[in-house]
């Protein structure tokens, strides 16, 4: 059998406000993950982008938020949108045999999207976790899941999953 991971994207400092809304289901998806062998990751982003001021490594605003669960030292740090960009993750994804992915985070939009349309196109099993996922613009929240599930994504609540 293949093994399985929670992946809690951007949940940093400088995210969205929105994150409050999601942060309680986000730590009870990771205790359902660690109380299930399931590997909890924490991907943070880095914003490389002159002119920028959100993300910037080794900033409080790049740090994962205080309120969130931290229940492994799988942390990777990527530089582009999929999360799948990063190396170091990448290479812990192959080496663990990980083909099963849960995924709780934000940015709806931009990295959950780009990390959920390139793990489906990989051919993972991906699971989104809709109320474990925010945006920027929440309006936008309900066309991303059904963008998700067109990818071949499977959308449900973190209470169909546990």
């Amino acid at each position: 059998m293949k093994n399985k991971a929670l992946v809690v994207i951007d949940i940093q400092n400088d995210i969205t406000k929105n994150y409050k809304e999601i942060i309680e289901n986000i730590n009870k998806a990771v205790d359902w993950a660690a109380d299930n062998d399931i590997h909890v990751v924490y991907i943070k982003h880095n914003n490389l982008s002159a002119g920028t001021r959100t993300f910037k490594p080794d900033t409080r605003g790049a740090e994962l938020v205080p309120d969130m669960k931290i229940v492994s030292k799988n942390i990777f740090t990527k530089t582009k949108g999929n999360a799948l960009t990063s190396e170091d993750f990448a290479a812990f994804a192959s080496e663990n045999e990980i083909g099963e992915f849960y995924i709780a985070g934000a940015d709806a939009i931009a990295c959950v999207k780009s990390t959920c349309y390139n793990m489906a196109k990989e051919g993972y099993i991906v699971h989104v976790l809709s109320d474990c996922i925010t945006s920027y613009d929440k309006r936008k929240v309900d066309e991303m899941l059904r963008y998700y599930e067109s990818k071949g994504c499977i959308v449900k609540k973190l209470n169909e999953v546990m």
